[in-house]
């Protein structure tokens, strides 16, 4: 039974290192260890022998089966690899290939807008800072002045967090002000910084969705003042809408955080439904701004008395809207590819002023 045994192994362990594919393979398997397989055949003979001849057969036919299982098992997974590099090479995307044209993927407009506002506020010498979307209610609010009563810190106004430990309820951010604070604390005047991001609201309509875009910009050192920022503001219009001489309004008004403060309109035209920047005698709103107040100076950890400063805010999405002829918001987030391809840019068009903003 010994050269029996030999010879179903060494035709086995041959035949497996000569099978081509995972069916062949299999085959072998159910040959040599199947319910009818040689080996299992042999197997049932063991209780026609004496004891000490069936324990040193059984011991011999076990590492057969061992023998084989293990050779299967490496040849296996040998088949698999060689198995998915063929499919790797036939399936091979070739990635130096020009796009078709109707795959080509676009800018979304708030990103368009959100570079264009940075490519011109960096050539005025402003810098770009970021902060955190979730902010403690002490850097969202109280350090910019705005009281306990205030509207905007209700929850029918405002998305709050749980509250962790003792600490205040963290809040999605309202307004990108934060940023304003946190620059303030870190970084010793002057200052002069604008902070693009997401803000969150609890609204929504045409004109409003609960999140949406901002961009705010600070400037502090020893002599700023309001013409520095009738003049700042000028230049950004003219520059964005690509228009010379943008009739401007400024408008007084209440912020918490800035005073004096005011609004900014620009001079527009509607006629047959259609807008038009820079002609006409209709007015737009389009952002809000003012002198930091004293007490936000105190927040941010900088001398009132040594150091003032004025600060602007506006919606990104907003301009967006007015400059490319966007009627609804909620489309920016619908995630339409038909919207997008409309409205989007190509992705090489990176705006600068020196080549040109999109329009």
């Amino acid at each position: 039974m010994q050269d029996q045994i030999n010879t179903i192994m060494d035709e086995t362990l041959a035949a497996i290192a000569d099978s081509g594919d995972l069916k062949g393979l299999d085959d072998i398997r159910v040959a040599a260890l199947g319910k009818k397989g040689a080996v299992t055949g042999l197997m049932k003979q063991l209780g026609g022998l004496d004891p000490d001849a069936r324990r040193e057969v059984g011991q011999e036919l076990n590492r057969v089966k061992d023998a084989v299982q293990s050779a299967i098992d490496a040849r296996k997974e040998e088949l698999e690899r060689a198995e998915l590099n063929l499919r790797l090479e036939v399936e091979r995307v070739d990635v130096s290939l020009p796009p078709r044209p109707e795959a080509l993927g676009s800018v979304h407009p708030v990103s368009q807008v959100m570079d264009e506002i940075i490519a011109i506020f960096c050539e005025m010498g402003f810098a770009v800072a970021e902060g955190p979307d979730i902010e403690d209610d002490w850097l969202n609010f109280g350090a910019l002045n705005i009281p306990d009563e205030h509207p905007a810190r209700q929850e029918h106004d405002t998305f709050y967090l749980p509250a962790s430990g003792e600490e205040g309820r963290p809040v999605l951010r309202t307004h990108t002000s934060p940023v304003q604070i946190r620059h303030m604390l870190s970084h010793q005047p002057p200052l002069r910084i604008i902070a693009p991001g997401r803000t969150y609201r609890s609204d929504s309509d045409m004109t409003h969705t609960p999140m949406f875009h901002q961009v705010e910009g600070l400037v502090i050192d020893e002599t700023t003042h309001m013409g520095h920022l009738k003049g700042c503001l000028r230049d950004f219009v003219e520059a964005f809408f690509q228009v010379d001489n943008v009739p401007m309004r400024f408008r007084p008004s209440y912020f918490p955080f800035t005073a004096p403060s005011m609004e900014i309109d620009i001079g527009c035209s509607f006629e047959g439904g259609e807008l038009k920047i820079g002609e006409g005698d209709d007015w737009l709103e389009i952002l809000g701004s003012g002198m930091v107040h004293p007490n936000v100076l105190r927040h941010g950890g900088i001398d009132p008395d040594k150091y003032q400063g004025f600060a602007f805010g506006m919606g990104i999405d907003r301009v967006a809207m007015l400059k490319y002829g966007i009627p609804d918001l909620r489309s920016f987030f619908d995630a339409d590819l038909r919207w997008l391809r409309h409205y989007g840019f190509r992705p090489l068009d990176v705006p600068t002023l020196y080549g040109g903003l999109a329009r």
